[in-house]
């Protein structure tokens, strides 16, 4: 009978650089995770916001998110079929890399995929992304939310603007970003200003491990 990997003690010595009382416990924490749940996947975020990620948390409260160092949680699952805690699992430790994290469940792998294709909520652009579509300003007079005091921010962002008897005129058509363009820290801030959520929050599910030592990819490689 093949001996369990289920207790197996892996050897800190490689990670003593990272050897924290906090790294352990994550460590620990991640060991006992594998322990608990069927599935692990490996994800990484599109537009990641911290408000949105803990909205997701609490519609998964039944299972884990874990974030962190990458070598801290490939070592703590294994990354070898040597230092393996469950069989294949070292397969799964060699795909943390980049920005990601590890979704720890006991749901149906097929109903995870569905929920996370299906999810997705729209955010303002931070600057660096790629506009989803063109946004032109006519010319002629703001809506009054647009108060006379931010005249002068507007100008400062790249808008031809001026303060007509209190009202913010733009004195030209003017085009903010075109589809397509790397979005400016200007252009972010003027497309939050005139409320273009042309961004989508979305969690991207790549890699899935499960107990019975099935490991698989979810996206073409």
């Amino acid at each position: 009978m093949p001996k369990s990997k289920r207790d197996k003690k892996i050897s800190l010595t490689k990670t003593t650089k990272l050897g924290s009382k906090l790294k352990q416990s994550v460590m620990e924490n991640l060991r006992e995770a594998v322990n608990k749940y069927e599935h692990i996947f490996v994800f990484h975020t599109d537009n990641m916001r911290n408000g949105k990620l803990k909205d997701v948390r609490n519609e998964w409260k039944d299972s884990r998110f874990f974030f962190g160092k990458n070598k801290v949680m490939s070592y703590a699952l294994g990354k070898s079929a040597q230092e393996e805690i469950q069989t294949n699992l070292h397969k799964l430790a060699l795909k943390i890399e980049g920005q990601c994290g590890l979704l720890f469940t006991n749901r149906p792998v097929d109903k995870v995929i569905e929920w996370f294709d299906n999810y997705s909520e729209p955010e303002f652009p931070r600057a660096g992304i790629r506009a989803a579509y063109t946004v032109t300003l006519d010319e002629g007079p703001l809506p009054d939310t647009f108060i006379h005091s931010m005249e002068p921010s507007l100008r400062q962002l790249g808008l031809p603007t001026s303060l007509q008897r209190g009202v913010i005129q733009v004195l030209k058509s003017h085009t903010i970003c075109k589809e397509g363009s790397i979005i400016t820290p200007e252009q972010s801030r003027l497309l939050k200003l005139f409320g273009h959520k042309m961004a989508q929050f979305k969690i991207v599910l790549r890699y899935v491990w499960s107990k019975d030592g099935q490991f698989r990819p979810l996206l073409d490689e």
